[in-house]
């Protein structure tokens, strides 16, 4: 790993910044007032689901620790044909990695140096018990709710998706901003998109999802640092971007924005009706809620955002 992303991790690094304790990183940053003038964005009614479907042919491919959910029943029409008054219940039960669809990657999903975010140490990540000290079930008591802005980097580039690698700076962000009339501030959720999604949505071909991704790059690090974002999320597998030649292994925005940072990181977002509604009515800010599972010891969960306009 390059040492760069170490020196810009100190620089934007928010340890202590909310005492020794903090467990929630920049979700800090959503306040009660801004959740009050994020709610009153809700003008129209209209909820637009920003999660793919949980499904056994979804878009895992399968190799690594990662496959699509497993769901069985285990009670049916079946089990009741003793009954004489023919009443029937229906069960069922899901077996999934927790990051295996739309999801958040919480703060104990990635450390270096042997510490994850606010010092606490990796030790506290173990397969008997989960993550101790960083568990997504406190993100979920605080709550992830507040103003959403989605900027359609896709689209200002006029292109169906942005290639595999392409780096996404923050003079692309500030360039969709302007494009769109809207500002990104303290407290929000930032919403990128790519476009890269579609090629599971479109195409159907969960390889070349997985194959490389378009993305943030390290500088946009300290842009969210000093507009005081709250989230990240993206219709891409990992936020930042990644060479289709050079596999998974280096995650420098990652490792700077959930340790360093604190920063809760959205992934998988389907994005396109969204974002259409959006250009067609030239509003792209929204209510977002974006609730995790309490899910003890978790380091990452399923969701299914919803954007509220």
């Amino acid at each position: 790993m390059s040492g760069d992303f170490r020196e810009i991790g100190r620089r934007v690094s928010n340890w202590g910044r909310w005492g020794k304790d903090d467990l929630l990183g920049t979700l800090n940053h959503i306040e009660p007032a801004h959740v009050a003038a994020a709610a009153r964005l809700a003008r129209t009614g209209r909820i637009f689901d920003l999660g793919i479907e949980v499904a056994k042919d979804g878009i895992q491919t399968g190799t690594g620790s990662r496959a699509n959910p497993t769901h069985l029943m285990s009670l049916t029409e079946v089990d009741f044909k003793h009954r004489e008054d023919r009443m029937f219940v229906a069960d069922d039960y899901i077996f999934m990695p927790l990051q295996s669809v739309t999801q958040w990657d919480g703060l104990g999903h990635v450390g270096y140096d042997g510490q994850l975010y606010n010092g606490h140490s990796s030790d506290t990540v173990s397969t008997r018990s989960g993550s101790l000290a960083l568990s997504v079930h406190q993100l979920a008591s605080k709550g992830v709710a507040g103003r959403g802005v989605l900027l359609d980097l896709a689209r200002l580039a006029n292109v169906d998706r942005l290639e595999g690698g392409y780096s996404i700076g923050p003079d692309m962000l500030e360039r969709a901003e302007a494009e769109q009339g809207v500002k990104v501030g303290a407290g929000d959720i930032l919403i990128f998109r790519t476009g890269w999604l579609r090629h599971f949505t479109v195409d159907r071909d969960v390889a070349a999802f997985w194959k490389g991704e378009p993305g943030l790059n390290l500088d946009c690090a300290e842009w969210l640092h000093e507009r005081q974002v709250a989230a990240v999320a993206s219709d891409n597998w990992g936020i930042e971007a990644a060479d289709p030649a050079a596999g998974f292994g280096h995650l420098p925005v990652h490792c700077v924005l959930i340790r360093d940072m604190g920063m809760t990181l959205g992934e998988i977002f389907s994005l396109d009706a969204l974002a259409d509604d959006c250009a067609s009515d030239g509003v792209w800010e929204f209510f977002l809620a974006a609730p995790p599972l309490k899910v003890v010891g978790g380091v990452g969960t399923p969701l299914t955002p919803l954007a509220i306009k």
